[in-house]
């Protein structure tokens, strides 16, 4: 009965606006006097103590890597050499567009930052060169929706937090999910615009442009380069990214001002100032589900009432895919996480399968009304109405249901790798 007052309490709540920090936390001290030891201040000490761990530092650290990434002109240079590369091909700039997302995602872990940084560079130049905005558009805002699958990425390293999975096993998952995404997003690119004229490829051109970016270019490589080496923790790299890019951007292209350093900091600081107090009040419920057994109690009910697997899988999908809906990303992560890894693995999904089919589910949420940040953020930054923007993603939202699908029942294009790894 008092579970069922909570439940009904914290919809209401959610229904009514009010911020979900406070939901949480008037979740979180519920949950502490009525199952708990009955003190609210164990409340304050599961708090303290889910902010005490190393691998939370791996958050500010990529936040920060990302905000760089967007001021500075590592951005540009890497984007410049993909241009290059892709002039001779049908819709050249079209392809440049997705494989520079993809690159970008590469470095910064963020959909936003990704997308605004590419679209900077790319949009007034896919407009002059005859491409539609509709295209344009679509295809920054959902080439954007790599940050999150392309390693490194922030809602893999917040689920791996929640869950206790590993990062890194979840990084390798996210390469093969990232590589179909972005070659089926390739392909469309191309054949969407293959009346476009091709340009010649400049070879004297293209030698310049990789000399001038060639620091560019080699941030992904010394990243990911260390994490599937090993050599680097995730937290490890982020600090390397952060080294490397503020020594690359001072001394050798010389674009970002002290004052922009202050600025990205400040930013960064704001994220983390609406993320961390949402992590440490969930991690709190989460502590007083486990030691009272909700999970344990929910996979009960689950597989006394559905005993497939297909449908149970099919039922999470819908589920995450209107908490993409209606929630950012890290509330939804934070509240369905603890109480949907559990239950996978009772139906036979792994922790990481399940993570990876998370991500997927709420990418598609930066693209769906009426939270999906990518079109909100879109509409400031390419002046465009609301209704144009969202008529713009439908056909990258069915290419990505479509390979959301894939991942969910051909589980070896996230898991392959990790099994090498």
């Amino acid at each position: 009965m008092m579970a069922l007052l909570l439940i009904l309490g914290v919809i209401g709540l959610l229904a009514l606006r009010v911020n979900l920090v406070l939901v949480l936390m008037a979740a979180a001290i519920f949950t502490h006097v009525v199952w708990g030891d009955g003190e609210v201040e164990f409340f304050i000490q599961d708090v303290w103590s889910s902010m005490d761990r190393e691998l939370l530092l791996a958050v500010p650290l990529f936040i920060l890597v990302g905000q760089l990434m967007g001021r500075g002109a590592i951005a540009e240079r890497l984007i410049g050499i993909i241009v290059e590369m892709t002039r001779p091909f049908p819709g050249g700039m079209a392809l440049a567009t997705v494989l520079s997302c993809a690159a970008f995602s590469a470095i910064s872990g963020s959909s936003i930052v990704t997308m605004l940084a590419v679209g900077a560079v790319l949009y007034p130049m896919l407009v002059k060169n005859g491409y539609s905005k509709s295209f344009s558009i679509g295809a920054l805002c959902a080439g954007g929706t790599l940050g999150i699958v392309i390693p490194p990425s922030m809602p893999m390293i917040l689920y791996g937090i929640v869950t206790e999975s590993s990062i890194t096993d979840l990084f390798t998952a996210g390469i093969g999910p990232g590589l179909l995404l972005t070659l089926v997003f390739a392909i469309y690119a191309v054949i969407a615009n293959r009346h476009i004229q091709r340009q010649e490829f400049n070879l004297a051109r293209f030698w310049a442009t990789l000399k001038d970016g060639i620091w560019a270019a080699l941030l992904p490589v010394v990243l990911l380069g260390g994490i599937y080496s090993g050599y680097f923790s995730p937290t490890e790299a982020a600090v390397v990214a952060i080294l490397y890019a503020a020594v690359v951007e001072a001394l050798i292209y010389r674009e970002l001002k002290s004052r922009d350093y202050l600025e990205s900091c400040i930013e960064a600081g704001k994220i983390l100032g609406a993320l961390f107090p949402l992590i440490a009040v969930a991690a709190s419920v989460n502590l007083v589900m486990t030691e009272n057994r909700l999970p344990q109690h929910l996979v009960e009910f689950a597989l006394a009432r559905v005993e497939n697997e297909t449908l149970f899988i099919l039922v999470v999908n819908a589920i995450l895919l209107v908490m993409g809906c209606v929630m950012d990303t890290s509330s939804a992560i934070v509240i369905a996480a603890p109480l949907l890894e559990p239950l996978a693995k009772a139906y036979g999904f792994g922790s990481t399968h399940l993570g990876i089919i998370m991500i997927l589910n709420l990418e598609i949420g930066f693209l769906t009304p009426p939270v999906g940040m990518n079109l909100i953020v879109a509409m400031t930054a390419f002046k465009e109405k609301f209704g144009f923007i969202c008529r713009s993603v439908l056909p990258w939202i069915a290419m990505m249901m479509g390979c959301l699908l894939a991942v969910t029942f051909l589980p070896w294009i996230a898991l392959a790798l990790v099994g090498s790894h």
